[in-house]
């Protein structure tokens, strides 16, 4: 399955790179990646567009293709976010979309569809929680305290440097259950996809702890009951970012939604359920 990958500028100015799979006739899944596009594995996206589907996935700001302004102090908030993403489903479609997100682009996911609501018909929320980063609500399990302490303790590499950024990525997803060697191939990825002068600061952004720094005020947890459109809620059983208990409160905040754990799963979405996940996507 073919992909075509361009920029759209937004009317508020900025870029988003995007990348498209299938017949851009069909209906519209726009799919927010964890800051890059490449969090959306390319199983998924052709699966997808298997089934009939017109299938984007987008970097946020200050990731791949799209605007980078300064990572380091970002000037926008995580409702900038959502309404790029309600922006961006309106300039591709002229017909609701289905959205989807994949850890901090979950969170974007929530607050578009809270705010946007004319904009979207359908929500997946993979691997993510109902609150911003930071301090957990207590009812919320918090990241694994003995894999984050290792995770934190990793030198940091030179981010310009390749095979470096590659190397911290595969030791970082050894640390949280994922497979190393896909998380060296899909770093590459997005070391060759990130260009220019900013390069640095949009690798650490991508894979480090950029995204903490955006203004995630106020909360949006408390309005979940309000969203009226069809929910699959999408975890991994060993998530030890976000542990399966936020999975299972989405599902049970947002009415109507399906919870799909996946067994085998860590923080990234295996390959090897693309089908699967596809298919309940599908029925949405």
């Amino acid at each position: 399955m073919s992909a075509t990958v361009h920029t759209l500028r937004s009317p508020e100015g900025v870029t988003l790179g995007v990348e498209h799979f299938g017949d851009a006739t069909a209906p519209l899944i726009l799919l927010a990646g964890g800051m890059t596009m490449l969090s959306w594995p390319d199983a998924v996206c052709e699966s997808l567009a298997r089934g009939g589907r017109h299938v984007v996935r987008y970097d946020l700001r200050d990731s791949g293709a799209s605007s980078t302004l300064d990572p380091e102090e970002p000037a926008y908030t995580l409702r900038h976010l959502a309404a790029d993403a309600a922006a961006l489903a309106r300039a591709l479609d002229d017909r609701p979309a289905h959205l989807a997100g994949i850890g901090v682009g979950g969170m974007v996911a929530q607050v578009a569809a809270l705010e946007h609501p004319h904009a979207f018909r359908a929500l997946t929320l993979a691997g993510t929680r109902p609150v911003a980063p930071g301090p957990v609500d207590e009812d919320l399990p918090d990241h694994d305290q003995a894999a984050m302490k290792l995770r934190f303790e990793l030198p940091k590499p030179d981010w310009s440097d390749r095979g470096a950024v590659a190397d911290f990525a595969a030791a970082a997803a050894a640390i949280s259950g994922d497979d190393p060697d896909t998380a060296r191939a899909t770093a590459e990825r997005i070391f060759d996809r990130t260009q220019g002068t900013a390069r640095s600061v949009q690798m650490a952004n991508q894979l480090g702890t950029v995204f903490a720094r955006i203004d995630c005020a106020p909360r949006w947890r408390e309005r979940l009951p309000e969203l009226a459109v069809p929910t699959l809620v999408l975890h991994g059983r060993h998530d030890r970012f976000f542990p399966v208990g936020n999975g299972e409160a989405l599902a049970r905040e947002i009415p109507g939604a399906r919870l799909l754990v996946l067994e085998k799963a860590a923080t990234a979405i295996p390959a090897a359920a693309a089908d699967e996940i596809a298919a309940a996507m599908l029925d949405l």
